[in-house]
C-alpha cells in the first residue's frame, strides 16, 4: 500500500530545515501525511536534592523553550502551508518520562520515521542517542539524515546492505515503501564473497522478488577491507550515486556493540548519506 503515514522529529530549529527538506518532497511523491514532532523537555527536580528554583527560573526556562518550539513549527509550516499532501505540527510535552520515549511512542503509528545525526553541540540532554533508542525499540524503520545534508530526492537510486539476517531481511522489504517505480537497487553483500556469484542462491531469491516489486536490482559483492563494513557500504554508494543506504541495524547484543563495536554505530557516526535502518 505504499508509504502513508510519515513522522519527522523536529528536535532543533537548525536541523529542522535539512529534515523538513527531504521529508516534504517524500510526502508528496507518495501522498503522505507528514507529522512534524517537537517535545518539550521537562524541568526536573529530584527529591533527593534539597534545593529550591526561584520562579524566575522557571519562567525563563519556559520561555525558551517555547521560543524553540515556535521557531520549529514556522520552519514546518512555511514547507507545508503550499502543500496538498495533509500535514500536522504536533507539539508534544515530555512530562515524567524522557523525549526520547515520546518520540518512540509517537513513531509506531508512522509508517516511517526521519531524523537528524546526533549534534551534541545542538541537541539537548534529554535527546541525546535518540536515533540509537528509535532503531532499537519503535519497530519502523528510521532514516537518519546527515547534519548539512541537501541532496536528491530519495527512492531513485538505493544501496541495501546485505547478509542473512533477520535485520537484513527486514531492511530489504521495508525499502519497497520508499523506493520509486523502477528505482535502481544494488544489493550488496559484504564479506569474502562465494567463488560463483550464481551460486549465491539467497541473494538471487532476494533479488528476483524485489525486482517484482518493480525495481530493478543489481547483486554484487565485495571484500570487507581494514575500514569496515560501513566504509565499504559508504564507498560503493558514492561509486552508484545512490540517494539512500538502506541496512538491517543493531544485529548484535547491546554488550558486544558496546565492546567491539558494530556497523550500525559507524553509518550512525560517519555516513554522508541518508540512512534508512531497520530493526
Amino acid at each position: 500500500m505504499g508509504l502513508k503515514t510519515v513522522l519527522v522529529c523536529l528536535t532543533t530549529a537548525d536541523h529542522a530545515e535539512i529534515l523538513m527538506k527531504l521529508a516534504v518532497p517524500l510526502a508528496r511523491k507518495h501522498g503522505a501525511h507528514l507529522t512534524g514532532l517537537h517535545t518539550v523537555e521537562a524541568l526536573l527536580v529530584y527529591p533527593g536534592i534539597a534545593m529550591h528554583i526561584p520562579a524566575p527560573a522557571f519562567a525563563a526556562f519556559n520561555e525558551s523553550q517555547t521560543e524553540e518550539a515556535e521557531k520549529i513549527k514556522a520552519i514546518f509550516q512555511r514547507y507545508t502551508s503550499s502543500e496538498d499532501f495533509q500535514s500536522e505540527f504536533r507539539l508534544v510535552r515530555a512530562e515524567g518520562v524522557s523525549a526520547n520515549d515520546r518520540m518512540v511512542e509517537s513513531a509506531r503509528a508512522a509508517d516511517l520515521v526521519i531524523m537528524a545525526h546526533e549534534d551534541q553541540n545542538a541537541d539537548r540532554y534529554d535527546q541525546r542517542q535518540a536515533q540509537v533508542q528509535m532503531i532499537r525499540e519503535s519497530g519502523r524503520p528510521v532514516i537518519v539524515v546527515p547534519l548539512g545534508y541537501d541532496g536528491p530526492v530519495i527512492g531513485e537510486n538505493i544501496l541495501l546492505g546485505w547478509s542473512d539476517t533477520r535485520e537484513a531481511t527486514r531492511a530489504a522489504h521495508d525499502l519497497l515503501s520508499v523506493a520509486d517505480d523502477g528505482a535502481a537497487l544494488t544489493v550488496l553483500r559484504v564479506g569474502s564473497p562465494v567463488k560463483d556469484a550464481l551460486k549465491d542462491s539467497d541473494g538471487i531469491d532476494l533479488a528476483e522478488m524485489l525486482s517484482r516489486h518493480g525495481v530493478k536490482p543489481t547483486l554484487e559483492h565485495r571484500e570487507t577491507d581494514t575500514a569496515g563494513v560501513a566504509e565499504v557500504l559508504n564507498k560503493v554508494a558514492f561509486e552508484k550515486g545512490a540517494d539512500l543506504i538502506v541496512t538491517g541495524a543493531f544485529g548484535h547484543s547491546k554488550a558486544y556493540d558496546f565492546v567491539i563495536g558494530a556497523t550500525t554505530y559507524a553509518l550512525l557516526r560517519d555516513a554522508q548519506l541518508p540512512v534508512m535502518f531497520s530493526k
